[in-house]
């Protein structure tokens, strides 16, 4: 059959067969089209929508009912919380506190647990002391290093330093002489010829007083009162030296003696109270060609010294800590920190009368 004949065997012009090919590709006019995907999806969702339309495009729909279920529960709880705390707030109290762990509980005598586990046994003395992490002993004081100064060379000085200390460690640290026996060691180190001195010293250790107290210069402990708990004595100090009068090697100490000491009678399981000494010292070393010394000693220009927990009273040649019911209440003296080394040593003596309440020891 040709291209452009009809079944019924008649023939078709060409102009009419180019119309018919442009028509079937146009799509003749009123032929059904094929809908496009965004019209099958606007038609599914009307088919799906209820019969009362959709909703309109800026309108609100309405609040739908929410179960409450959950609200009435919690309110129903915090209604029982609230009724057991007011039957019971100390318990409920301690519930909402926390679990304790970070809360200091209070024991039979009304002290926080936490106060109780920082303090000192005879195993640790030191516990919950900032002398804890103090060096021991002569350890504790620093020497500077030594250069000529006045009549001595550098040699000299180095020498005349660590006699210092070895005049500190005799009179502050020996176990001879916090037991009360007599300073024999340091006393060699004085310049026997220190005429004021020397009397001072004789009277102090004959019948001390205010005036006369070997405690200026000595550490002691009366052994019927009270006992060291340990080998171990803390310090924290310095020497400097400086050029003072007469060419003389002039040496200044500031050092603190922590001592942790219990009754001389005690257990092994008994109150250890430390007693905290500050010391500051000047002594000079000498030129023999212009003051009258011996080799080896020195010249005691002044002292002084700070101490809490030592006792209070009139003067006896002995720190006597005071333990127990004898421990004065706070408040009832001048309180310090014996540990605050940022000023100087006050000037003069503690006096009898007056006492010195750690803030902390």
């Amino acid at each position: 059959m040709g291209a452009g004949t009809e079944p019924d065997g008649s023939s078709r012009s060409d102009e009419e067969w180019d119309r018919f090919l442009r028509e079937s590709v146009a799509g003749a006019a009123g032929a059904p089209e094929e809908p496009s995907a965004r019209a099958r999806e606007v038609a599914h969702r009307l088919r799906a929508e209820p019969a009362g339309g959709p909703e309109g495009w800026r309108s609100h729909p309405p609040a739908r009912p929410q179960r409450r279920t959950g609200w009435y529960a919690a309110g129903l709880l915090a209604c029982l919380v609230l009724l057991v705390v007011a039957l019971a707030p100390g318990p409920m109290a301690d519930l909402f506190a926390g679990d304790g762990a970070d809360q200091p509980s209070r024991t039979a005598e009304g002290a926080p647990q936490q106060e109780a586990a920082q303090r000192p046994t005879m195993e640790e003395p030191f516990r919950g002391s900032p002398a804890a992490g103090w060096a021991s002993g002569a350890a504790g004081i620093t020497v500077p290093e030594a250069r000529a100064a006045g009549w001595m060379s550098a040699a000299e000085v180095e020498r005349a330093l660590a006699r210092s200390r070895d005049f500190l460690a005799a009179s502050g640290l020996d176990r001879a002489v916090l037991r009360g026996e007599r300073p024999e060691k340091a006393l060699a180190l004085v310049n026997p010829h220190q005429k004021d001195v020397q009397d001072m010293l004789k009277t102090a250790f004959r019948s001390p007083s205010e005036k006369n107290d070997p405690l200026l210069l000595f550490s002691r402990f009366r052994p019927s009162h009270a006992r060291l708990v340990g080998d171990v004595v803390k310090t924290r100090g310095r020497l400097t030296y400086r050029e003072g009068e007469r060419g003389a090697v002039e040496v200044t100490a500031d050092v603190t003696f922590v001592y942790p000491v219990t009754r001389a009678d005690a257990g092994g399981d008994d109150e250890i109270v430390r007693t905290i000494v500050r010391r500051e010292l000047v002594l000079n070393w000498d030129d023999p060609d212009k003051v009258i010394t011996e080799p080896g000693t020195f010249s005691v220009v002044s002292y002084k010294y700070d101490v809490t927990n030592g006792g209070c009273g009139a003067s006896t040649g002995y720190f006597t800590p005071p333990f127990g019911t004898d421990r004065r209440a706070g408040g009832a003296g001048t309180e310090v920190d014996p540990y605050d080394r940022s000023t100087p040593v006050a000037e003069g003596e503690p006096t009898g009368d007056e006492c010195r309440v750690a803030t902390r020891s």
